[in-house]
């Protein structure tokens, strides 16, 4: 599987295969991520321009860091996923954001897609100079808490968020 996924940065090229992993992920009613799945996308172009001036920490929204943004994609250029790369962390994300949010399109689930992505994820944040990065995801999301563990992810706490519990796992690179 490593050599037929890949991260790419979002390109307007692929606005046909994004528009409709999009509307996947709207269709099964779930909150979506990683964030930039949230971002409007009725000027495409407009759209990863902005995702891609994130990487610079340029056109941030208040409160922001800078953050890579990726689409993972197969041979065929079929967007399996989407990961973002935030580059620090202010004291919310440090919290309960973290380094790293990410999401798999619901017809894509269940077939590894997520721990891929999340590798070449990490060899990206080795690319940034981390050294160790923090992911949270909900309790109630075993499938994401295998992800992270399965790549060296060690459990530091568990906290509520809208009497929700959620999990911080921190791994070395």
């Amino acid at each position: 599987m490593t050599g037929e996924l890949r991260l790419v940065s979002p390109t307007a090229d692929l606005q046909e295969e994004y528009l409709e992993a999009l509307a996947e992920w709207h269709k099964c009613s779930e909150e979506l991520s990683p964030w930039s799945l949230n971002m409007i996308a009725d000027d495409f172009a407009s759209m990863v321009e902005r995702m891609n001036a994130y990487r610079e920490g340029k056109k941030l929204p208040e409160g922001f860091v800078a953050q890579s943004i990726f689409w993972l994609v197969d041979v065929n250029l079929h967007i399996l996923g989407a990961i973002d790369i935030r580059h620090s962390l202010t004291p919310f994300l440090e919290h309960r954001g973290g380094h790293i949010g990410y999401g798999i399109r619901p017809s894509e689930r269940g077939k590894g897609y997520a721990t891929e992505m999340l590798r070449l994820a990490l060899v990206e944040c080795r690319k940034l100079g981390m050294n160790k990065v923090l992911i949270t995801c909900w309790k109630s999301n075993m499938a994401s808490a295998r992800v992270i563990i399965s790549n060296g992810g060690v459990l530091e706490s568990e906290d509520l968020d809208n009497g929700k519990i959620f999990q911080r796992y921190w791994i070395s690179l």
